[in-house]
């Protein structure tokens, strides 16, 4: 009997290990339509979306956060030439992705999530605007995929 917890909690951590890094796990639940609605309300101050050639696909020359094209899939803290927090920087060394389990849990408590990802509780991000509502988080994960989801060469393991 005093085995189950042991094993209980391997299972637990074999299936978040596995979410992080399955390529059907990036796929969204939401609704894109909705997204793009709630980024131009929440997210557009701060963050855009422009493809490698520089299109801007959504937002503006906002240049507070960093640019969120091909999100889903990408570790975090990855945006070359974007000042992120050291707490980010040593999220994205581990094996983090961008899913909508961890883009919606960060958006509606950055730093709460930094603290419990790092296991750290003086971790801090540089993101203070929280989403509030799941929901418009998880639609907001939609449009973004949308606009760019993950290659499939990227998303399968060893890809």
């Amino acid at each position: 009997m005093s085995r189950f917890p042991a094993i209980f909690a391997f299972v637990l951590a074999a299936a978040s290990a596995t979410a992080q890094t399955d390529p059907v796990a990036l796929d969204p639940t939401g609704d894109a339509t909705a997204g793009e609605e709630q980024f131009a309300r929440q997210c557009i101050a701060c963050h855009l979306v422009a493809d490698g050639d520089g299109n801007v696909l959504a937002g503006r020359t906002a240049r507070t956060g960093p640019n969120l094209y091909a999100l889903a899939g990408r570790s975090p803290g990855t945006v070359e030439g974007f000042a992120y927090s050291d707490a980010l920087l040593e999220v994205g060394e581990g094996e983090t992705i961008w899913s909508e389990e961890t883009f919606v849990a960060f958006v509606q408590d950055p730093t709460d999530w930094l603290r419990a990802t790092l296991d750290d509780r003086r971790a801090r991000g540089k993101m203070a605007f929280q989403v509030r509502d799941e929901e418009d988080a998880i639609d907001i994960y939609a449009f973004l995929h949308s606009l760019a989801p993950p290659a499939a060469e990227e998303a399968e393991p060893g890809g």
